[in-house]
C-alpha cells in the first residue's frame, strides 16, 4: 500500500511539474554529489544546477562512455542525459522513463542534442539484447517493484564486457537487501562506495537554491511535499539522512 501510495505521488508530480514549469527550470530531480566543496568545471548555463550534474558525472566517469552506446533508465526530465551527451561524448545516448509526461518534456526541450527518448518500464526494457556498452541508473530504482528482475534486465542489455553504473538510497535495511540483490546477480562488482556524506554535503549547499524553487514554482498548500521531495534543510527526508535512516550508495558493476 505504501508503494502504491508512492507510485501516484509521483505521478501527480510529473503531471503537476508539466502544468507548472513552463520554463523546463526543473530539469534533474537527484539529490547531488559534492565532495569537499570541490567544482568540476561547468559552462556557465549549467552551473545552477551543479550538485545534481556533479552526481552524475560521478557515476557516469565509473567507465570509459566516449565513443561508447549509452543508456540511462529513469531519464526523468533529461538534463542528465543532456549533460553526459554534451560533456563525455557518447556515440549514442539513449533515455527510457515509464512516465510519459516525462517523455514528452525531453523531447520537447532536448530536440538539439543527438538523444533517443521513448517510454519504456525498468522491468521491461523493450530493447535488443546486447545493445549498449553503458547502462546508467541515478536515484530511480528505490521505486522498482522487483530489483532483482531489474538487475536480470540490465545484464541483458548490456554488451558483453559492458558496465552498469548505479547509484540510489536504500533505508539501513534495504541496504542490505540490495547488496545481497546484486550479489545474486550475474555481474561483477568493480566498485561499491558509500556515499551518503558526499549527497549530504550537496543537499547543505543546494539547500537555498531549491527552496528558491519551490517558492516560486508551489503554492503554499503544497510547498511543503516539495520541500520533502527535494530533501531541502529541516525536511523529513533532509533528517534522514541527517541521522542515519537513508543511506546513499554507488555501484560499478560489469557484464
Amino acid at each position: 500500500m505504501k508503494e502504491k501510495i508512492k507510485n501516484l505521488f509521483f505521478k501527480f508530480w510529473y503531471r503537476y511539474l508539466s502544468s507548472i514549469d513552463k520554463n523546463a527550470e526543473v530539469i534533474f530531480m537527484n539529490y547531488g554529489y559534492s565532495k569537499d566543496g570541490h567544482k568540476i568545471k561547468l559552462d556557465e548555463t549549467d552551473e545552477k544546477n551543479r550538485y545534481s550534474i556533479q552526481l552524475y558525472h560521478l557515476v557516469a566517469t565509473g567507465a570509459d562512455i566516449k565513443g561508447k552506446d549509452i543508456l540511462e533508465i529513469g531519464c526523468g526530465r533529461g538534463g542528465g542525459l543532456s549533460y553526459l551527451n554534451r560533456y563525455l561524448s557518447p556515440k549514442s545516448a539513449t533515455g527510457i522513463d515509464i512516465n510519459n509526461r516525462a517523455i514528452n518534456f525531453c523531447k520537447k526541450h532536448f530536440t538539439s542534442e543527438k538523444i533517443n527518448f521513448f517510454k519504456c518500464s525498468a522491468l521491461r526494457i523493450n530493447c535488443p539484447n546486447n545493445a549498449f556498452d553503458v547502462i546508467i541508473n541515478i536515484e530511480s530504482s528505490h521505486r522498482y517493484s522487483q530489483m532483482d528482475f531489474f538487475l536480470r534486465e540490465v545484464y541483458c542489455n548490456l554488451k558483453t564486457g559492458g558496465f552498469f553504473l548505479f547509484a540510489d538510497f536504500r533505508n539501513k535495511v534495504e541496504i542490505e537487501k540490495l547488496k545481497a540483490q546484486v550479489r545474486k546477480s550475474n555481474f561483477q562488482v568493480i566498485k561499491f562506495e558509500n556515499i551518503t556524506k558526499n549527497v549530504f554535503e550537496a543537499l547543505q549547499f543546494d539547500s537555498s537554491r531549491k527552496e528558491e524553487l519551490i517558492k516560486k514554482l508551489l503554492p503554499k498548500l503544497l510547498q511543503y511535499l516539495g520541500r520533502n521531495f527535494a530533501a531541502t534543510k529541516g525536511s523529513a527526508t533532509y533528517n534522514s539522512f541527517l541521522n542515519g535512516q537513508l543511506e546513499y550508495v554507488f555501484y560499478i558493476l560489469k557484464k
